[in-house]
């Protein structure tokens, strides 16, 4: 029992020695990676053991062959540990780097969540005051003359017409984002999508004094859902239209390159902020502090939804500035 508890004793003493050394190691390490911390944690127990081992084969005084033995089967177990080691630690640091991100993007969403609920908030309160205001004005015989009433009809057609398209973005971003959106892709002719967007974008487009302009040919045929790639376009040219000053001009232009068919709006609003580049496509970001509707910028929800139909489809949408504006191009499969 004495040697045995001598032998404990000479182990203890050479692996806690080589323990203290690796408290030390790993406190100046504080700051490195979780791999260095596993990596550096198991060295340590492995050394620690290897250290008692040492001593104990140093004490019983073995010959310098078995000793040599003692020593390479402990080497071997270290170089097997470590490797295993490195392993599990590579595989750990990953999946603390992928759920920090995961943790960094649900706070985004759940930031994007708070500012969506609020600005829409706002952008139907406004409106329904209004329209309350006008009903009640009409019910209770204040406004009487036929001209102030058929005023505050059209107003009040004007803003149910709004708010329509307001709810109408909220269920279309809804389904994109609940995975709920259920494509029937066709050839479609670009064409005649990018025809019919322009007719309805064309009174806006008057009462700004704005000039459309479409390219006259290579017009290829894209693979899509047809609803879901006029959605696309028409809310590429409502958002051109509403930032291009008067006397502006928006183009559009298509054609075909490396399998991909791309369509371009570009339009003279004077170009985005480097800053703001990043952001365009983000729910509710309408590139001003001022969120009223009569600034004419809708529920800035237009261009998330593009990225959303866009992504849902495998293809991708970029924007870019030009000389006198910006262009926004999306790319799509060719049919």
């Amino acid at each position: 029992m004495s040697d045995m508890l001598l032998i404990g004793l000479y182990a203890l003493a050479a692996g806690g020695a080589v323990a203290v050394a690796g408290a030390g190691a790993l406190r100046l390490l504080r700051d490195r990676s979780i791999l260095v911390h596993v990596v550096v944690l198991l060295a340590i127990t492995v050394a620690a053991v290897a250290a008692g081992v040492a001593a104990v084969a140093q004490a019983m005084f073995l010959s310098a062959h078995d000793l040599r033995v003692v020593l390479v089967t402990v080497s071997a177990s270290v170089a097997v540990s470590l490797a295993v080691g490195v392993t599990f630690g590579r595989r750990l640091a990953a999946s603390a780097v992928w759920a920090q991100e995961a943790r960094e993007r649900e706070r985004r969403l759940e930031a994007g969540r708070r500012d969506l609920v609020a600005w829409v908030s706002h952008d139907l309160r406004t409106p329904l005051a209004g329209l309350r205001a006008m009903a009640e004005a009409l019910e209770d015989g204040v406004v009487r003359d036929l001209a102030t009433v058929t005023e505050y009809h059209r107003r009040i057609r004007v803003g149910t017409d709004q708010l329509t398209r307001l709810v109408d973005d909220l269920f279309e971003l809804s389904r994109i984002n609940a995975g709920a959106l259920r494509l029937a892709p066709t050839n479609v002719p670009l064409r005649e999508v990018v025809s019919d967007a322009l007719a309805g974008v064309a009174p806006l487009a008057a009462g700004r004094r704005i000039t459309l302009r479409a390219a006259e040919s290579g017009w290829p045929r894209v693979r899509a859902g047809e609803r879901e790639l006029a959605r696309v376009v028409s809310n590429l040219l409502i958002n051109a239209v509403r930032y291009t000053p008067e006397d502006g001009t928006v183009q559009v232009e298509a054609g075909r390159e490396d399998g991909d068919v791309w369509l371009a709006v570009s339009d003279t609003c004077g170009g985005i902020p480097d800053d703001d580049l990043h952001r365009v496509f983000d729910v509710a970001f309408r590139g001003e502090r001022a969120r009223t509707p009569e600034s004419g910028a809708g529920g800035g929800l237009g261009l998330a939804i593009v990225r959303g139909l866009v992504e849902a489809h495998g293809g991708r949408v970029r924007v870019g500035n030009t000389g006198a504006g910006c262009r926004f191009e999306v790319r799509l499969p060719a049919a």
